[in-house]
């Protein structure tokens, strides 16, 4: 059975958190790090999972 977590994506330019995601804990064992689009940066930046609150 898929183990699920919660990946909140943090813009590494302005540190804004801009997405929110699933991640399989046993397929993905690292934290994730995608190329998405930031609307305060007005470009594609690098997001990284940040900490769950």
């Amino acid at each position: 059975m898929a183990v699920k977590h919660n990946a909140r994506l943090e813009c590494t330019v302005c540190h804004n958190i801009n997405y929110l995601t699933f991640r399989n804990a046993k397929t993905v064992p690292t934290k994730l790090e995608l190329n998405k689009y930031c609307k305060h940066c007005q470009k594609a930046t690098p997001h990284k999972e940040t900490k769950a609150k």
